[in-house]
């Protein structure tokens, strides 16, 4: 999404050679008109696949998972660390490592919020090395719902992450992938085939 790259651009900060941090626009302060764009570009790559909720992890994945479930029209179903009171007891639970902030963490969903007849989008600011992917998926599976795909804002195309989703014959959209951060110099993988 040339759109979205022109804005990485012109605004990251490439932070070592692995973070890149974009909260100026995306999981920090919000440009909605540009998260509404994502969730269009989502919306067009997996219209056709039966998508009947939309999943993501608390926090900054849920204002592209919100705008994304607006062209669906299906609700959207954030999974949120461990120690909500309010969260309930009868919970799906996996453990999430953090990336950037190199920790793990509880994430949990109300059984009440997904079904086995539920058809599910993970939709995630990033992607590195598919971590919280991962313990979504897990959680769908323990619902014994269906993984429709992972739609990403912004993957890390030089860590494992998409290349593993991808050969385990997972639909993958990533609408950004950097695929290096050398010396603050980001460049963009020009294949939309892996995209």
């Amino acid at each position: 999404m040339k759109l979205l790259e022109e804005r990485i651009r012109r605004e990251g900060t490439v932070i070592g050679d692995d973070v890149l941090k974009v909260d100026m626009f995306l999981n920090h302060q919000l440009d909605v008109g540009l998260i509404d764009e994502m969730g269009k570009a989502f919306y067009e790559a997996f219209q056709t696949d039966g998508v009947t909720k939309i999943l993501t992890v608390e926090a900054s994945g849920i204002a592209l998972a919100a705008l994304t479930a607006r062209y669906f029209g299906v609700p959207v179903v954030f999974a949120k660390k461990a120690g909500h009171r309010n969260v309930g007891t009868d919970l799906y639970t996996a453990t999430c490592h953090s990336f950037t902030h190199g920790t793990d963490s509880t994430i949990c969903v109300s059984r009440r919020y997904l079904h086995e007849d539920d058809v599910i989008l993970i939709i995630d600011d990033f992607l590195a090395d598919g971590n919280a992917c991962n313990a979504l998926r897990k959680l769908i599976s323990d619902a014994g719902a269906k993984l429709a795909g992972i739609g990403i804002g912004i993957e890390k195309g030089f860590q494992p992450g998409g290349a593993k989703l991808r050969a385990e014959g997972i639909k993958v959209r990533s609408l950004a992938i950097v695929e290096s951060m050398k010396n603050g110099n980001i460049v963009f993988r020009s294949d939309d085939a892996e995209r």
